[in-house]
């Protein structure tokens, strides 16, 4: 694209996006939502949902038997001695309320790279910015009807996880999120909004915690359930009270724990955050353990890809591979290595590498040129697909590096009918 070309592309860009209340099309100064397309066919639709439901069944149940393990076991698969007591908790029906899978499509077809069970984002674009977009160009929208399936959900497990308080009059809602964030902040207004509670959205700079009592606002009113979309458990755990140092975060559990709070996602959202969670499911798959059945072992075989806690494997076999870790977010500390285990590439930022590692085989995210606010350029594409309480959701696409970063972009997607010609 020539300059004028560029400068049409833009304004055509803004237009589209600036119309969506509270969409972040540029983060941190630099583009972030593209003004073009990428198209699936209703094949590859159907075939990413049912990859999807799969693959969940298999984390779902693997939820069952960790929380049966003893302490030593999950403290080798990454989850901090400080949350044992926590991720124990089962307080709701279903593991996850709100869960993102993130595929590659191989030749060998769709393979989960990992799956972000407690603090998922890229909901919002998947939901309403991707009708907005698919609309603009005139395409059919993949995730038509998946927002209205998205707010139910929200508002049915908002009252579930108040159920289990045992509490009878209506309950005082919160969602939370840090109110300098703005992708954070505006995911979980935006869930608020689709949810239909009569709740509140509040900084969690503006929630105090009485010990062993309750959670408050900070007008006194205590939160019966609290909605916590963004903010991660391995954070919250070592949160203090920079007055008293009191470990607020915590205290916070214990209140779950105690039934004097409910949360979403609940506890067992972070046990299956941690990424050893798929070595623990490769290796029931390599012995052929009777936990699995026949058919959930073809399933493994089919979408995951063989993960361990050491490189070895890998290093016999002379197979590229890629070290990441287990607590690791928007790809960073991943590190790629050569099938003779040379280093090759390390993604920023390196904040994760305290984290327990876990090294899983490389495969290569396909490629395709796409309209940038800079001019074309060639990107990788990863499949992000929504789980949304054990069902099929949205899904999109990151168009990004080798590696998908914090600076990927959100690329639209449309619905191409399989009878019709490349687009």
């Amino acid at each position: 694209m020539d300059g004028n070309e560029i400068s049409l592309h833009n304004e055509k860009r803004r237009k589209l996006y600036e119309k969506i209340a509270n969409f972040w099309f540029d983060l941190d100064g630099e583009p972030y939502a593209l003004y073009d397309l990428h198209y699936f066919t209703e094949k590859e639709v159907k075939d990413i949902h049912l990859a999807t439901k799969r693959a969940g069944t298999v984390y779902f149940k693997t939820a069952q038997l960790l929380r049966e393990v003893d302490d030593e076991t999950l403290l080798q698969l990454g989850i901090p001695k400080e949350a044992l007591f926590f991720v124990r908790e089962k307080t709701m029906r279903i593991e996850s309320v709100i869960s993102r899978l993130d595929f590659v499509k191989t030749e060998d077809g769709l393979k989960v790279l990992e799956a972000n069970t407690d603090t998922p984002t890229f909901i919002m674009e998947c939901n309403r910015v991707n009708s907005a977009a698919a609309a603009h160009f005139h395409a059919i929208n993949p995730n038509e009807g998946m927002e209205e399936r998205l707010g139910r959900a929200v508002r049915n497990v908002v009252f579930e996880a108040y159920h289990r308080l045992e509490k009878k009059e209506f309950p005082s809602i919160v969602f939370t999120a840090h109110r300098t964030h703005t992708e954070d902040w505006h995911t979980i207004t935006y869930l608020q909004e689709i949810s239909g509670l009569p709740a509140k959205c509040l900084g969690l700079d503006q929630l105090r915690i009485v010990s062993g009592d309750g959670l408050y606002d900070e007008e006194g009113n205590r939160i019966d359930v609290l909605y916590r979309q963004t903010y991660p458990i391995e954070y919250l755990i070592y949160d203090r009270d920079e007055a008293t140092g009191e470990q607020v975060g915590l205290e916070l559990m214990k209140l779950v724990s105690e039934r004097k709070l409910g949360i979403v996602n609940p506890p067992s959202a972070f046990l299956l955050q941690t990424k050893a969670v798929q070595a623990v499911i490769w290796g029931l798959y390599e012995e052929r353990h009777p936990f699995f059945t026949e058919e959930e072992h073809h399933w493994i075989e089919t979408y995951f890809l063989p993960t361990y806690l050491e490189e070895d494997v890998f290093l016999e076999n002379k197979q590229p591979y890629v070290k990441k870790p287990c607590f690791g977010r928007e790809g960073g500390s991943i590190t790629l290595y050569n099938e003779e285990g040379k280093f090759l590439e390390k993604n920023q930022p390196t904040l994760y590498d305290e984290f327990l590692a876990v090294y899983q085989q490389c495969v290569e995210l396909p490629k395709k040129i796409v309209s940038m606010p800079t001019g074309e350029k060639e990107v990788h594409l990863l499949i992000g697909s929504f789980l949304i309480n054990g069902e099929p959701g949205a899904i999109g696409v990151r168009a990004g590096n080798k590696i998908t970063g914090n600076e990927s972009c959100f690329l639209p997607i449309g619905l191409k009918k399989d009878y019709e010609r490349e687009r």
